[in-house]
């Protein structure tokens, strides 16, 4: 087979401008340290890398978002913990205000000092976070949680119900708040005890102590329990009847009083100390049937704090308005504790999801590395090696082209 000269020289030419082609290619991957510059250098590599790369996006989100969401967690925790200790003051005022001892001006300086406290929870309420949205307000973080009711008593909530989540992961939505209704006007369930209360036109010195459960899987236990008293206008003997709703038929009528004596309902009982007068009252409810708006809980004590308690009946009004606010205090600070349990538990599914997905990325980076980057000792050598290729083809090229036969004849 016979190849002209201009074959020649055009195969020599395309040779050599592969091996040009190849070398610039080779110091590109080699100065910019990647294998795959282009979809062409590997397309299944290319592919693969593409989908690393966005698995790659995706974890690094889901770990801003649970920066986020530890950032939120931390801070209502840390609210949380304030309100517990406003609580544990308040309960402390509580039975200091119970000392009998105690005069009107000690018992008004003891209501202004739990009014204090009761504008320090206030304040916890309506609690914001860095970015000035308010922690307690649902869905509705620019609108504050809690307002003072204008009628003087308790306060209003003006968030909505929704609840504020963050997703952590692929399969994992993690909720980052608490609603103000459930932390400061709801009682838990499971933590908070009966509620005992004196009717409000109460007229006699009889104080009604704490509900005392005794069989916590009573059915009766669900009831709202009404205590009235009777007193004989030919006689002077006191009885009570009990009532309750839903109605019990098999509950006592006309039962004679004994000072002191326990009074059983369902599983619980009451004791009730002192002479009531014909007419008075005493309920009995579970803690949810209760307004629990711990700022009218407050808000109330503080009033019966600054009565005149000249009167035997003035003062045992007194005491069973301590009862039930000491109740009340207590199944609103046993609820913030459950829901301060349930953002620690939160917190720390979110650090342990922050430490997979940690692993997760650093594997992922590797797989990226490992897939896209180059040896530069391999790549280097092999650089070196096609550039040597080059430059003696091209030497053998130059020599080649002097054997001509014209050149022999001009000599």
């Amino acid at each position: 087979m016979r190849i002209s000269s201009s074959q020649y020289f055009n195969m020599n030419v395309a040779s050599m401008s592969d091996q040009q082609s190849t070398l610039a290619s080779m110091y590109q991957q080699i100065s910019s340290g990647k294998r795959i510059l282009t979809a062409s250098d590997d397309p299944l590599g290319a592919a693969q890398a593409v989908q690393l790369t966005l698995k790659s996006g995706a974890l690094a989100q889901y770990g801003t978002n649970q920066t986020a969401a530890l950032s939120s967690l931390q801070q209502e925790d840390s609210t949380l913990s304030n309100v517990s200790n406003v609580l544990q003051s308040i309960q402390t005022q509580i039975v200091h205000a119970g000392d009998g001892s105690l005069t009107d001006a000690d018992r008004t300086s003891v209501a202004n000092t739990i009014q204090g406290l009761r504008d320090q929870l206030f304040s916890l309420a309506n609690t914001t976070d860095s970015d000035g949205n308010y922690i307690f307000s649902g869905l509705k973080g620019g609108t504050a949680p809690f307002s003072n009711n204008p009628a003087g008593v308790g306060a209003t909530y003006d968030g909505d119900f929704g609840q504020r989540t963050v997703q952590i992961s692929e399969g994992r939505s993690m909720q980052v708040g608490d609603t103000g209704v459930s932390i400061f006007q709801s009682v838990s369930p499971m933590e908070s005890d009966p509620v005992s209360t004196a009717g409000s036109s109460n007229s006699g010195t009889a104080t009604l102590s704490p509900v005392s459960v005794s069989d916590t899987s009573d059915k009766g236990n669900a009831s709202k329990y009404t205590i009235t008293f009777a007193v004989s206008q030919t006689d002077g003997t006191t009885t009570y009847s009990i009532e309750s709703d839903p109605v019990d038929s098999t509950l006592p009528t006309n039962v004679p009083y004994t000072d002191k004596a326990d009074i059983t309902l369902g599983g619980q009982k009451v004791t009730i100390e002192g002479a009531p007068k014909d007419g008075d009252t005493f309920t009995v409810n579970p803690a949810a049937a209760e307004n629990n708006d711990i700022f009218a809980t407050l808000d109330n004590i503080v009033s019966a704090l600054k009565q005149q308690t000249g009167t035997p009946a003035a003062q045992a009004a007194l005491t069973n308005a301590l009862t039930t606010a000491g109740t009340k205090i207590n199944n609103t600070f046993n609820n913030v504790l459950a829901a301060q349990t349930v953002v620690g538990g939160r917190e720390q599914e979110v650090q342990s999801t922050q430490t997979a997905m940690q692993t997760s990325q650093t594997q992922t980076a590797s797989d990226i590395a490992n897939l896209t980057s180059i040896d530069l000792v391999s790549a280097i050598s092999q650089y070196e090696l096609t550039q040597n290729s080059l430059q003696a083809a091209q030497m053998a090229f130059s020599q080649i082209q002097k054997m001509s036969l014209f050149d022999y004849i001009g000599s």
